[in-house]
């Protein structure tokens, strides 16, 4: 039996435990070797990095356990050579797997298919039910549902827009004005002021593309398609830059490729939850 006098002693030592345990258990931090670092570019790069790191989705129907699932590469069916040499289908696999898993759908890994995983794709890429029931007779693979895959359609360039202003015209004109002027001191102001003028430049350009998935869910058993979607993201990039007196200063960014396939598979797998758990 606990004396009540002890009690007080006995908090103040859980208490005591639990503030040297909780560091330990909160999230690694980790440093900034960067030479700029809380300087001015640093917060300005930093403030705009921001808008891409990744973020969970809140999906709807997380609470409930979704059927046994596995994605398979899909397409990629854009022709730009940029988008070709980063990524493969199985990238955009993995991405499909890290957020179906977060909706909290049963997902196979497809690396416990091993070497059967090309077959596996061909049979339901191809839709044949006969090949793909041999297939879910294996192992874990017998509680398998649905098949899912998510297919690149569209990346493209679909606007750009620049502009700009050079001082160097507007510089020489105010320096020819100031020696017309007729005097000694008109003639040095003009000169500064045109100096002063001509060395501002500034620079603003940006670029917009459209990338465009489609995700499919396939019945496991029947190959058939069960449901099918859509949807599209803009991926802007820009760039500015402005010089003065000898100072200049730029800056350039925008969301990446890789931020953008995982975005909009979390758009799809977000459908996905809300329609077909």
């Amino acid at each position: 039996m606990i004396r009540q006098d002890r009690l007080p002693l006995r908090a103040a030592l859980g208490a005591a435990a639990f503030a040297l345990c909780a560091p330990l258990l909160a999230q690694p931090q980790f440093g900034n070797p960067s030479p700029t670092a809380g300087r001015d570019t640093s917060q300005r790069a930093n403030q705009a990095a921001d808008q891409a790191v990744y973020r969970p989705v809140e999906y709807v129907n997380a609470r409930t356990k979704g059927p046994a699932l596995v994605v398979i590469p899909g397409e990629i069916k854009s022709n730009n050579a940029t988008f070709l040499q980063k990524f493969t289908a199985n990238n955009i696999a993995d991405f499909g797997e890290i957020e179906l898993s977060n909706a909290n759908f049963q997902v196979l890994e497809r690396s416990n298919l091993g070497p059967l995983m090309r077959e596996f794709e061909l049979a339901y890429n191809l839709g044949d039910p006969q090949q793909a029931r041999k297939f879910l007779g294996m192992g874990k693979l017998k509680s398998t549902k649905y098949v899912v895959k998510f297919d690149i359609l569209k990346t493209e360039q679909i606007a750009s827009a620049q502009e700009g202003f050079d001082g160097r015209t507007l510089g020489q004109m105010a320096g020819l004005l100031g020696a017309f002027s007729g005097s000694w001191g008109g003639a040095r102001a003009g000169a500064v002021g045109g100096t002063a003028l001509g060395s501002v430049r500034t620079n603003e350009a940006t670029s917009v593309w459209i990338i465009g998935m489609r995700y499919k869910i396939i019945d496991a058993e029947t190959t058939e398609q069960v449901a099918t979607g859509y949807t599209e993201e803009k991926m802007e990039i820009g760039a500015t830059s402005q010089a003065a007196l000898g100072v200049s200063q730029s800056q350039q960014g925008g969301v990446g490729l890789d931020t953008m396939v995982q975005r909009l598979v979390q758009k799809s797998v977000w459908e996905i939850d809300s329609k077909y758990k």
